[in-house]
């Protein structure tokens, strides 16, 4: 039988670099050992105002159909994972479309903040198994630098842009999407909001922007460690349990990078050696739902993931979300 396969990925983050250093220059208390030390971030990317999501979003596509061996006419679903999108309307795969010049493609953003590139995949898979679509772009891209107080160093030192793509069809052969798994507990999503923007508060005003009620706040930041430590470890048992593998036989795990620490806790409870962790975060920071995204196409083009490896890409996100794939290479 014919299953959900990846004909190509592709990545892109812009050239500015912000180093640790380069924040300590702005007069927030901080240092790059503090910042090192909590987080694992040694630098971040920064597009420059003119670019927005869509425009890293393109480029990450563009790739992923070089490596497919495609163009954006060949595509009939365009997804994008995005809490950043260049407009609240159009959608930022609207956006998208026009720039690939792919109008035969329905279009439409998955919002699921950190988790969104496997939300998105999963919209994917279900359209791919009905025949609703033929050939998907699955793309997650963010611009977390514009949403951010940088006079906050509990959260300004964490976040940063880029996009990351995949192209999917269903097929006999190349890397499968042997599952994905989704959560979300909208009880608890307001450790991690934009309070601002929507129709809660509403016009933007002088007030609400003086509050800073339109940057990311992240609440409870010890609290959501913890949770986001025992979703990442969950998840990574539901796929391995889901599919019948040993944890100890995946090859590779590519969290959403959001903290180095994360990732030894991860390692340490399930036994794990570090060296099965990929991490970008040390480069580029958090990219939100991009983070995974970015992380896979980059593991695939240098090398680190070979022909029958069992990749797991575990997530969590504000909403909060959660969840996991894996895939056979």
């Amino acid at each position: 039988m014919q299953s959900v396969r990846i004909l190509g990925t592709g990545s892109y983050v812009p050239p500015k670099i912000l180093s640790n250093f380069d924040i300590q220059k702005m007069g927030l208390e901080t240092s790059d050992e503090w910042i090192v030390k909590r987080t694992g971030v040694s630098e971040r990317r920064i597009a420059d105002p003119d670019v927005t999501t869509s425009d890293l979003a393109r480029e990450a596509a563009l790739q992923a159909f070089d490596m497919a061996g495609m163009t954006a006419g060949d595509v009939d679903l365009i997804l994008v994972a995005t809490i950043t999108p260049d407009t609240c309307c159009p959608s930022a795969a609207n956006w998208l479309q026009a720039k690939l010049d792919a109008p035969q493609a329905v279009t439409f953003d998955v919002t699921a903040a950190c988790s969104g590139f496997i939300f998105a995949l999963n919209v994917a898979q279900q359209y791919l198994k009905t025949g609703a679509a033929q050939t998907v772009l699955v793309v997650a891209s963010e611009v977390m630098t514009r949403t951010l107080d940088w006079t906050d160093r509990t959260s300004c030192i964490l976040w940063g842009d880029g996009a990351g793509a995949a192209v999917l069809q269903m097929g006999n052969t190349g890397p499968e999407i042997l599952s994905t798994h989704l959560h979300t507990d909208g009880l608890n999503g307001q450790d991690l909001l934009m309070p601002g923007g929507g129709s809660k508060t509403t016009p933007i005003s002088h007030e609400s922007v003086d509050k800073k009620r339109h940057v990311l706040q992240l609440i409870e930041a010890n609290a959501s460690f913890r949770v986001a430590v025992r979703h990442f470890v969950d998840s990574i048992k539901e796929a391995a349990t889901h599919n019948q593998v040993d944890i100890q036989d995946i090859d590779w795990f590519i969290p959403h990078q959001a903290n180095l620490r994360m990732f030894q806790a991860m390692s340490k409870l399930l036994d794990l050696s570090m060296e099965k962790f990929y991490v970008t975060l040390n480069k580029y920071g958090n990219i939100s739902s991009a983070s995974c995204a970015i992380a896979l196409d980059e593991a695939v083009r240098d090398g680190s993931i070979q022909n029958d490896h069992l990749i797991c890409l575990p997530v969590f996100g504000g909403g909060l979300t959660w969840g996991s794939a894996l895939i056979r290479w």
